[in-house]
Parts: structure tokens; C-alpha cells; sequence
């Protein structure tokens, strides 16, 4: 089941229906969800992980449903609507038939080894000739259609990022295994820089940032880093070049860069207005574009979230953040308890969510990512993280005392007396 799983994490993001057409006319991705759901039905260990997250989400869905019922636009935001739940179908599968850490190892590493053949896939295409040509210089797209714009697959190689330093941190890759994680990193910066995308740029810098202040030689690294950022930017393009010094001196570009930017501020201020006109609902989810007439999405989260879901969607969405944070503190207060487990990976998810969840947050500022996988995805990691953490503690607490008489130990001083004569205490 954990292998089907992952191969539809593939079909969803490389999307190989959309790259050949003839692979999507046999509805490809629609026929292997099928088969995937039949298989649930019957798969025997499936069981529902109890988690106010899931109430969360089930809030957040009633709200996607009443907002779209609710607009006038719902014939053109119907695609939308539809992928999400797509999404929301996987995570169904996901946090119920995944209950421990060999499960969790798997889909991580799964959901990497995924991302990295979409990179390469996409880095070879690029290499061929595919690219867009967009504010002046050509940048690199996924092979997909869905989230192939050079913002959105910047972004989605983002937002994966704090899962290589999980798996780096826990050791679980061993020396090929870091090699590889190396490489994938690599790779992962130059598609970034390629897209010529500012603000998965920013979003590179602020995660490096985060690992390396997280690192006990930070100041080492810190240095490195510096040293070394002068001279990535000397070997890209003059355009390359010329494009992310836009994102601090907008005057060096072309009037399309700067309005551009500027854009992400007025994303932020008419969903504000559209809030404004419809309250309750908004004007749809994924209705942006026929409700402001304009021919781009809101590149604002904040701005998406209001316009098209009005405060119902402002209110399930922070209850979903709200339980991001409260597991969060869960997983945090059992890492106190038991500080040996922060290296093992099952304890370094939790914290790559979080390192992902605020890069969500952060980005959001720049983007419209309100419907993208990684919420639900990511929420499934965490949730199944903190079952097994729990687990991990119930096991512990439960463990019989043994007497043994061979073995000399320093007894806890309230069992001491409860010791029989001529025996020590072992546990």
C-alpha cells in the first residue's frame, strides 16, 4: 500500500500525463487513484489516527464546498476545487494505512527520491530547450503544466528542502545516502536559479539560513555561505543576474519586473476588497481571475485567502495552523522528555515541518499557495510522526520491571526498599 502511495505522489507531481498527451487520454492518474482506493478497501491494517488536525481539515473542506457553492463564478472554479480534493482524498489514505516509523521513513524518502526525479526530469527538458520567456529573460519551468510556472515549481522545490535536512540530521541516509542528499541539494539550488524566480530565491536563502543557524559550527558555515554566494552569482547569465538584483534595487530591471512586484502588494489589497464586497464567502475558491477580471492569480496567500473565501476560509485555515502549532508542541514537549530521540528521524519530521509550515507562512507573502498538496502532505507527516512518538513513550512507560540478581545498577531510591534480600534492581 506504502509503495502505491508513492507512486502516485510521482503521478502528481512529474504529471507525465501532462507532458505526454496520449498518457492522458487514458485518464492515467484517475484510473491508478481507483485502483488505489480499491486496494485501501480491502488493505487490513488501516485504522484512523485520532488528531484535532483532521477536524481541521474536515472545517477547512466544509468551507471550500460552501464557499464554491456560494459563488457566482463555480462553472469556472470547479478544476480547482476538484484538484483539491484530490488532495484531500490522498491524505485520507495516507494517515490510515501509515502507523509507523518504517512507514514514515518510507514515504519521506519516497516523497524526496520523487522530487528528485522531477528535477532531473525537469533539468533535462531545460537542458533541451523548454523554457519560458518571461520578464525579459528565459527561465526554466517544471515538465508539467499544473505547477510548472517558474514561480510555482521554484516554490514546490522549497518547500521540500527541510526533509533533506531531516533525513542529513538522523543519519538514516548513511554515506551514499548523504551523497546523494548533497547532490540533490545541489540540484535543487540551481533549478531555483534557473527559474530566475525572486522569491523562491528568497526562499532558498531564509531555509540555508535556518539550517545553518540550527548548526553547531554556524559561524563556519555562515562564512562559507557568504563567500560562496558572490561567486554563484557571478557564473549565472547577465540576465540571471540582472533579474535577482531586482530584489533590491527594482530600478535595474525592466518595468514589467518591478510592477510585477509591486503586484504581490496589490494581490494583498484587492483581496482585502473582495473580502469587503462578500464577507461570509468570498467570491469562490479559485475564482481570482474571473471575480478581478485580471489575468494573473493573486501571487499573495493572505490575499487569495480572503478574496476567495472570505472569513469563513480565514477561520478554518488558522484552526489548521493552530494545529499545526499545537502538535508542534506535543512532538516538542516529548523531545524534552526523551532527548535521544531528536537525531532519529521520526523526530526530525516533525521539525522539517515546522521548517516547512513557516516557509509556507513566510512565501505566502509572495505567493498564492493556499490549495497547493504540501498542507495536507505535510500534516499527514506530522500527525503520523507524533502517533509514533506516543507510541514510542506508551512502549517505555509500560515496560516491566525485572529483578535480576547478576546485574548491579543504581536502584531509584523510592523502589529500593521494595528490593527482596539478596536481590538487585534491573530494568
Amino acid at each position: 500500500m506504502h509503495f502505491l502511495l508513492i507512486g502516485y505522489m510521482f503521478l502528481f507531481i512529474d504529471r507525465p500525463f501532462e507532458v505526454w498527451p496520449w498518457l492522458g487520454d487514458l485518464r492515467v492518474e484517475r484510473v491508478y487513484m481507483l485502483f488505489t482506493m480499491a486496494v485501501w478497501l480491502v488493505y487490513p491494517g488501516k485504522r484512523w489516527l485520532p488528531n484535532p488536525q483532521h477536524w481541521a481539515y474536515a472545517a477547512f473542506a466544509a468551507a471550500v464546498v460552501g464557499c464554491w457553492a456560494m459563488s457566482p463564478w463555480m462553472d469556472q472554479a470547479q478544476p480547482k476545487v476538484e484538484d483539491w480534493f484530490k488532495i484531500v482524498v490522498f491524505y485520507v489514505l495516507l494517515v490510515t494505512t501509515v502507523h509507523d516509523e518504517k512507514g514514515l521513513k518510507r514515504m519521506v524518502v519516497g516523497f524526496l527520491a520523487v522530487m528528485g526525479l522531477y528535477l532531473l526530469h525537469s533539468f533535462r527538458e531545460y537542458l533541451g530547450g523548454k523554457h519560458t520567456f518571461r520578464m525579459g529573460i528565459a527561465r526554466m519551468v517544471g515538465v508539467d503544466t499544473t505547477l510548472g510556472d517558474p514561480n510555482s515549481f521554484g516554490a514546490s522545490i522549497v518547500f521540500a528542502l527541510p526533509f533533506v535536512a531531516a533525513l542529513w540530521r538522523s543519519g538514516f541516509a548513511g554515506k551514499w545516502g548523504k551523497l546523494a542528499l548533497t547532490g540533490y541539494t545541489g540540484l535543487s539550488a540551481l533549478c531555483i536559479l534557473l527559474t530566475g524566480s525572486r522569491s523562491s530565491l528568497i526562499g532558498l536563502v531564509v531555509w540555508g539560513l535556518i539550517v545553518i543557524l540550527g548548526h553547531r559550527r554556524r559561524w563556519l558555515w555562515l562564512s562559507l555561505a557568504l563567500a560562496g554566494a558572490p561567486v554563484a552569482f557571478v557564473a549565472l547569465p547577465g540576465s540571471l543576474q540582472n533579474r535577482f538584483e531586482t530584489i533590491i534595487n527594482p530600478d535595474v530591471g525592466p518595468e514589467n519586473a518591478k510592477t510585477s512586484g509591486e503586484g504581490r502588494i496589490q494581490g494583498l489589497l484587492m483581496g482585502f476588497e473582495l473580502w469587503g464586497r462578500s464577507p461570509l464567502t468570498g467570491v469562490g475558491p479559485g475564482a481570482w481571475r474571473p471575480a478581478t477580471k485580471a489575468d494573473i492569480e493573486s501571487h499573495s496567500l493572505y490575499g487569495q485567502l480572503l478574496g476567495e473565501m472570505g472569513t469563513a476560509g480565514a477561520v478554518t485555515f488558522a484552526a489548521v495552523v493552530g494545529c499545526f502549532v499545537w502538535n508542534f508542541r506535543r512532538v516538542r514537549a516529548i523531545r524534552r522528555t526523551h532527548p535521544e530521540w531528536r537525531t532519529e528521524l521520526v523526530g526530525q519530521v516533525p521539525a522539517a515541518v515546522a521548517v516547512a509550515l513557516f516557509l509556507l507562512l513566510f512565501m505566502g507573502f509572495f505567493g498564492h499557495n493556499l490549495f497547493r498538496f504540501s498542507w495536507l502532505w505535510y500534516g499527514g507527516f506530522l500527525i503520523i510522526a507524533r502517533h509514533c512518538l506516543e507510541r514510542r513513550v506508551r512502549e517505555k512507560q509500560s515496560a516491566p520491571v525485572v529483578w535480576d540478581e547478576a546485574v548491579e545498577v543504581e536502584e531509584p531510591a523510592a523502589e529500593r526498599e521494595a528490593v527482596p534480600a539478596g536481590w538487585t534492581w534491573h530494568k
